[in-house]
């Protein structure tokens, strides 16, 4: 972590709010937490991504702790539908159609939910057949545990029902179909007290399930017990070794990574921009050679005073000023391709190592190692990251200048109201628990041996895949940018264009500063630097001068030069 000229430091990324509530996440969302542990725990051949304002390691040991956890509360509810498959096997057979109705139903809606296409009138249907089923069920429950006699009658009238159905099922077999309420109401009626022990257990299994997680939310998760990582609860030694492999390069210079997404952690492109121009020198002295490090010498400087709050009229009051720009971040890193690396070879980290790679890619200009300056902005408890990359390069009298800035929005809205939802589960009264166990209790056997089966591909894929012994990888995701929502409020993109147009100014006065040191032209470089920077393109001669400045509007995507037309992808 680069400290700050004024003392003001970022919040450090294993204790960042944005990562609380990724951790919250994986109790919450089963596919976002299955994600994560294949990543980082069963891939072990692959480096995570760069991890901007969390601690990935701490993502994993919570998302471990809440598959073990899960799992065991599956178990028990696999075995109370057991237990009943044991004491009214008919009855329990019958309640799986009703089930995997009501399934089906909350399925869609979650699709739904998640923006993809889902028909509403299928999960009506489906909704709607389940609670008909279900309410013959119930009723025959009833009527048999209020009338103990019901249960031999209600055999005798299984028994002719069942004659009956089979003759009406030889003579048209979607007749079923109209009998399963009279059926389940015979059923229900034939194991009446049974049936409501069993589905009294279901529902406390289930209801204790859910106020397990909340308790965890409200507790290992809460903002003071988050402060202390050593509370974390995963342990074992692959988790050991995976913890340390995050640990030792979520943070380093040394990024190695996927040539499909170069800048996978950062979150999404916008509006990258690139320029390039001829160095003309000055008409009154000769120009000094210009090579990159020294153009990266007079911007970093120029970024890092941004931290200095203007004069406020006091110490005091200079000291209270709370612009996320005082934690702004400025350092350098070398992106290496894992095709370089031999496999099984540990990747050197040191502060000797770094150096070496950085004196060399600065100036080769490289196609797959490649030199940027980094700078970041984490506002909003690191919810909003801003990472701005700069590449220089110098080559045949021309100027290269590629600007890439990057946006990781906010975690997801349902992961930011973890703490509310737990809190009201647990503040509420013991009816309304009570109504949300017994509403969850008929669709909980599908939920159970989801997470069984879900829960058992990683170790299996960990005992047959080899991730092991394969050839290192870069990281095929980012764990914070699966959990990152598809919008942000209007004070965030405020936010965003704030510090996107004062980091990019600054980029554009350092070159600038370079330039006009070593005695070449800097009018139009500026010039139209700025304008690119604001999203316009140019391609033009100015004053015998070759420019050919390209940027991308705001649907982010790049832009595509053909025939010295600009063409936007978006």
């Amino acid at each position: 972590m680069t400290g700050n000229g004024d003392g003001r430091t970022p919040v450090h990324p294993s204790l960042s709010e944005a990562g609380r509530l990724l951790c919250a996440g994986t109790y919450l969302d089963a596919a976002y937490r299955d994600r994560v542990i294949q990543e980082l725990y069963v891939h072990e051949e692959r480096y995570v991504a760069p991890s901007y304002g969390f601690d990935a390691a701490r993502v994993l040991a919570h998302a471990l702790q809440a598959r073990r956890a899960e799992a065991a509360w599956a178990s028990a509810v696999v075995a109370v539908w057991g237990l009943g498959l044991l004491l009214a096997q008919a009855l329990l057979i019958f309640l799986l159609i009703p089930a995997a109705f009501l399934s089906g139903a909350g399925r869609i809606k979650r699709r739904r939910e998640r923006g993809r296409r889902a028909s509403r009138f299928l999960e009506s249907l489906l909704r709607g057949c389940g609670y008909v089923l279900l309410a013959g069920v119930v009723l025959g429950v009833v009527v048999g545990a209020l009338d103990g006699s019901a249960n031999v009658g209600g055999g005798e009238d299984s028994a002719v029902l069942l004659e009956d159905l089979t003759r009406r099922l030889e003579r048209t077999p979607f007749g079923l179909l109209f009998e399963l309420p009279r059926l389940g109401y015979v059923l229900g009626a034939v194991y009446g007290w049974t049936a409501l022990i069993l589905f009294f257990l279901l529902s406390v299994v289930v209801g204790l399930q859910r106020g397990h997680f909340a308790r965890v939310i409200t507790t290992s998760l809460s903002r003071t017990r988050y402060a202390d990582p050593s509370a974390d609860p995963a342990s074992g030694g692959r988790y050991a070794r995976a913890r340390n492999r995050i640990v030792r390069t979520q943070h380093a210079p040394l990024i190695i990574y996927n040539v499909d997404d170069p800048f996978c952690g950062a979150g999404e492109a916008h509006r990258p921009w690139h320029l390039s121009v001829e160095l003309r020198p000055q008409d009154d002295a000769a120009p000094e050679p210009l090579d990159n490090a020294r153009i990266v010498e007079r911007i970093r400087p120029r970024l890092e005073a941004l931290r200095v709050p203007s004069p406020h009229g006091s110490p005091e009051a200079q000291e209270a000023v709370l612009d996320r720009l005082r934690e702004l971040v400025v350092d350098e890193c070398v992106f290496l391709p894992p095709a370089e690396l031999p496999g099984g070879h540990e990747l050197d980290l040191s502060e000797q190592a770094f150096a070496a790679h950085r004196a060399a890619a600065v100036e080769e200009g490289g196609e797959r190692r490649r030199h940027f300056l980094r700078v970041r902005v984490g506002g909003w408890d690191e919810n909003l990251v801003i990472t701005v990359f700069v590449r220089v390069h110098t080559q045949g009298g021309m100027l290269m200048l590629e600007v890439a800035p990057h946006v990781l929005l906010p975690v997801r809205p349902e992961f930011q109201e973890a703490d509310d939802v737990a809190r009201r589960h647990l503040r509420n009264s013991a009816f309304a628990k009570a109504v949300w166990a017994l509403k969850n209790a008929p669709r909980s056997l599908a939920a159970a041996l989801g997470t069984l089966s879900g829960g058992s591909r990683a170790p299996w894929q960990i005992a047959t895949a080899g991730y092991g012994g394969a050839l290192p990888a870069g990281p095929a995701v980012s764990v914070r940018e699966l959990a990152a929502q598809e919008k942000a409020s209007l004070f965030q993109l405020m936010d965003l264009d704030r510090y996107l147009k004062t980091i990019q100014d600054r980029i554009v006065a350092g070159v600038t500063l370079a330039l006009h040191e070593a005695g070449w032209h800097t009018e139009e470089f500026a010039q139209r630097a700025v304008t690119v920077a604001d999203g316009g393109v140019f391609i033009q001669s100015v004053n015998h001068s070759a420019f050919s400045v390209g940027g991308s509007g705001h649907s982010n995507q790049a832009s595509h030069h053909t025939g010295g037309r600009n063409s936007d992808d978006g």
